[in-house]
């Protein structure tokens, strides 16, 4: 498996239509987390590089740099989460002209519906608008793999049926998380938790527990702006009132707004589950959205 890599360590060369040297297909990922995903499907026929992994760098405000223009403007097939959350790459695609691509949020509406993936509510977050953070969703993940096989194949047809059955593997791997929070779903159904804002809203649909937390609240901390004293107010009652079980806490997006929360979560005694928008260094997606669902397990008492 080839290793994931930033395009500010490697680049894509554009002299030969997209393809490394050698002939090698590119694929240039907005994030690592879809770089991720792109390598267990790349495996060693395909190099993979990833725009974003520093966790300080966030996709919504990223602008890309005349480097980053440029990978993905030559890459044989870009990656990226859509929905707004990593708009850099819409507007470099935008002026590139035809490059492949695979816009993973794009994917949510259609896999919802063939696969009775969500009910009514079910693809959105708790004040009734589309969340796109969906590499949360681990069917979404797996029909990303999905999808890049296809379009690897397409560009690198005598490796299709390869990158086929890496996608069919992906697909496999991701029970290792969905049989977790399965189990979540039948001990623990309608567990009451709050987050900090959602980024983790498909783990928690997909546990089947209820998110209590404000959405006044967890919409402006998503935003980036200060919430409403009222809703820092009834955030911070759900903990004093013990009316959650489980903080789910973006450590990548910490202030002192959410750090005070954190604070009276833990005086109260409710355990707090860290997660992040991006890849912690040494995991990929699996173990990575594994140990996710396993944290949120362990923290409301689920066993094996």
């Amino acid at each position: 498996m080839t290793a994931l890599t930033a395009t500010a360590l490697v680049g894509c060369s554009s002299s030969d239509g997209g393809s490394a040297e050698g002939g090698r297909p590119t694929v240039v990922a907005s994030t690592n987390v879809w770089g991720s995903v792109a390598e267990s499907v790349a495996g060693d026929r395909a190099d993979v590089t990833a725009i974003i992994a520093d966790p300080s760098a966030d996709p919504h405000s990223y602008e890309a740099s005349p480097g980053d223009a440029a990978a993905l403007s030559e890459a044989s097939l870009v990656v990226y989460n859509g929905g707004g959350y990593d708009e850099f790459v819409d507007d470099v695609l935008a002026s590139a002209g035809d490059v492949p691509s695979v816009d993973a949020y794009s994917l949510l509406e259609g896999h919802a519906d063939d696969a009775d993936h969500a009910d009514e509510a079910g693809a959105h977050d708790h004040s009734g608008e589309t969340n796109e953070h969906v590499w949360y969703d681990p069917e979404i993940a797996a029909a990303t793999a999905e999808a890049i096989a296809e379009e690897l194949g397409k560009v690198d047809p005598d490796n299709a049926a390869y990158y086929t059955e890496n996608a069919a593997a992906f697909h496999d791997d991701i029970h290792e998380i969905t049989d977790i929070t399965d189990r979540i779903a039948q001990q623990k159904p309608g567990a009451p938790v709050a987050q900090t804002e959602p980024i983790a809203h498909y783990l928690l649909e997909g546990a089947g527990v209820d998110d209590k937390t404000p959405e006044d609240f967890e919409d402006a901390i998503e935003e980036g702006n200060d919430p409403s004293p009222a809703a820092v107010a009834a955030t911070r009652d759900l903990f004093s009132s013990k009316g959650v079980d489980v903080l789910v806490y973006n450590i990548q997006t910490e202030d002192a707004v959410t750090a005070d929360v954190r604070r009276i979560a833990e005086e109260n005694g409710i355990t707090v589950v860290e997660v992040t928008e991006t890849l912690p260094a040494g995991q990929d997606y699996v173990s990575w959205q594994r140990t996710a669902a396993q944290d949120l397990a362990d923290a409301l008492g689920v066993t094996s």
